[in-house]
């Protein structure tokens, strides 16, 4: 090698060595034992969800391996619920035979966001307060077609669905609801709540309840104080006759209204004015009186009431181009109706496409009505053989 190449080759060398020794030089400087704290790995509350527990299940149920998080003890014949390991997130323990609902299995099971225990047989004074209280994480929880004559106390605070349904519940105790304020979407539906079970501001303090059902239960007139948070309300299948002046008032954000099967037969007119409103299911009660339409509306059910006539002036007492109503879809089978809808529907509702007349009831015939008239005669009676007659003729 040339010397000019050799003097080149020991250049570089020089340099790069120059260039590492000031990389550790200032790594060195700056390195301390604050950094050194920073660097251990951190504790196992503050990892990921799905940080590596040393993992388990119980024997009497399956935790796959695709997805060890998730523990299926459903259809088991199963009497109580099995001890719940730290790492389990989504409990499935619906349709077994299990009647209590104790704190010890969940001792551990501080990692569930979801528990269905459905189609059990649960009730409702072998509930633990605190069975299910320390389930900070619990977001999901399935009670439905159990025994239940009550809500269960002290649910955990995180819970964003609640499910009741087909149990025995009379009545919503405020000391079970005022925890309740984070759930969304509460399902009371076939239970055996009366107007004195829900009375007061038993629900108003959940404030972030948007969907609420309560349908198949035993009321009579729309629950008091609700939310003004709510978006969606089923009533379907009570015995309600009524909605009050201005009810709606407090729930301006109501998107979905169900009264079907209830014994309403005429309501305030402007009731349903609410700028939000787009679905609203009357069906199957004994309403004869149109009413207001809101603008918004796009989908109302009539169908199995009492109209003789459908005054469509009534439904829409305005027209506005700019700013037309909304309504696509319209059931009105089964009425009394006499005649074909007018036409000046379509410049009311100029985005109608289905107007579903179906079949009509019978028009009510009246009773029949019989005149009275005089008595039949009444017949002699046959005289035996050998019977004497008196002067007057009669037999002695």
């Amino acid at each position: 090698m040339d010397l000019p190449n050799r003097w080149l080759l020991l250049a570089l060398l020089v340099g790069v060595n120059v260039l590492c020794q000031d990389y550790d030089d200032a790594y060195e400087s700056n390195y301390s034992e604050n950094d050194a704290e920073v660097l251990l790995p951190p504790p196992l509350e503050y990892m990921d969800i799905y940080a590596p527990y040393p993992l388990g299940c119980a024997p009497e149920c399956f935790c796959p391996p695709s997805y060890p998080y998730a523990m299926y003890c459903n259809n088991r014949k199963l009497r109580a619920i099995p001890a719940i390991p730290r790492h389990i997130r989504h409990l499935y323990i619906q349709s077994n035979d299990i009647e209590a609902l104790a704190a010890e299995p969940f001792a551990n099971a501080t990692s569930l966001t979801d528990i269905n225990l459905s189609h059990n047989s649960l009730k409702s004074p072998l509930v633990d307060r605190k069975a299910l209280a320390k389930l900070k994480s619990l977001l999901h929880l399935h009670l439905d077609y159990n025994q239940l004559e009550e809500v269960p106390p002290s649910l955990p605070k995180t819970l964003h669905r609640l499910s009741l349904g087909f149990n025995k519940i009379s009545k919503l105790s405020v000391d079970a609801m005022q925890g309740l304020a984070g759930v969304a979407v509460l399902d009371l539906c076939n239970n055996r709540l009366t107007d004195a079970g829900i009375k007061g501001k038993v629900l108003s303090g959940m404030k972030s309840l948007m969907q609420i059902s309560m349908c198949g239960n035993r009321l009579k007139s729309m629950p008091s104080e609700l939310p003004a948070s709510l978006i969606l309300l089923s009533l379907d299948n009570n015995s309600i006759s009524s909605i009050p002046e201005g009810y709606f008032k407090k729930t301006p954000n109501l998107l979905s209204l169900r009264m079907s099967y209830n014994k309403l037969k005429a309501v305030p007119y402007k009731v349903f004015n609410l700028s939000s409103l787009t679905e609203l299911n009357l069906g199957h009660n004994q309403l004869s009186r149109a009413f207001y339409v809101p603008r918004a509306l796009q989908h109302l059910y009539l169908n199995d009431n009492e109209f003789l006539n459908l005054n469509v002036s009534l439904m829409c007492s305005s027209l506005d181009q700019d700013n037309p109503n909304l309504l696509t879809y319209i059931r009105i089978d089964n009425n009394r109706l006499k005649r074909a809808i007018d036409y000046y529907i379509y410049a009311c509702f100029p985005r109608i496409q289905t107007i579903f007349y179906g079949e009509q009831k019978a028009e009510k015939k009246p009773p029949p009505t019989t005149k009275k008239g005089p008595p039949p005669p009444k017949k002699a009676s046959p005289r035996l053989k050998g019977d004497k007659e008196n002067n007057d003729g009669d037999a002695e």
